[in-house]
């Protein structure tokens, strides 16, 4: 091989090199990851309940020196949220009250595990069955997200499921002794999430995206 081509193989492979190295620069736009701005000094737990734990945390910065902040640890792994689809394109959602807001939600059928070792789609089956009525063939994770990154490390999965068949609901809580299920077309849905109907964040994201995919799929 010739001077020539050595030269214009090695000149190939940097460019290579530099759009690689210029596309992995550009790949995430926003690091989570850097550098954090604060120092934490100490963490003692204060609360401790099923769901969640609650501590106090010591932290240090350079423009203000020392503060505290109290922090909610989701315990048993991430909520787990299930949007269901029946074969004529309707969402069971389910009339909860809510003890802290005072009011009646309309809601994916969501929750924890119960066992250390019960996993998020093992959740979403039991969530769907007790909460909805329904089992389902088919399960797919389609969104993970941090429910309220200020104070707590609770996250959300949703998966989406279909190929429903009706079973026997349980008591979901005594707080909502008769819970109905309302089989909402997905249209209708969106707009009771634009009109302020349904308010639950799990919700309002999954309707959204399932929105989007039945417009980008041309199917309204």
């Amino acid at each position: 091989m010739g001077k020539d081509s050595i030269k214009k193989k090695t000149k190939k492979i940097k460019q290579t090199a530099s759009d690689l190295i210029d596309r992995a620069k550009t790949y995430r736009p926003f690091d989570r990851w850097r550098t954090a701005p604060i120092k934490e000094e100490s963490r003692k737990q204060v609360l401790s309940t099923h769901y969640f734990d609650v501590d106090l945390v010591s932290l240090e910065a350079e423009n203000i020196g020392h503060f505290a902040r109290y922090v909610l640890r989701e315990n048993d792994g991430d909520t787990v949220a299930v949007l269901a689809i029946t074969d004529d394109g309707r969402i069971p959602l389910v009339e909860q009250y809510r003890i802290p807001n005072h009011s009646w939600t309309l809601e994916l059928p969501a929750g924890h595990a119960v066992k250390k070792n019960e996993r998020a789609l093992d959740v979403a089956r039991r969530k769907l069955r007790d909460e909805a009525g329904y089992e389902a063939e088919s399960f797919d994770q389609f969104v993970r997200f941090v429910n309220t990154p200020s104070f707590s490390t609770q996250h959300t999965v949703v998966y989406r499921a279909t190929g429903l068949k009706e079973v026997e609901r349980t008591m979901i809580g005594p707080e909502s002794p008769v819970s109905n299920v309302r089989l909402v077309p997905v249209q209708e849905a969106y707009e009771m999430v634009l009109n302020g109907t349904i308010v639950d964040a799990k919700s309002v994201i999954a309707i959204q995206h399932e929105h989007i995919k039945m417009l980008e799929e041309g199917l309204i």
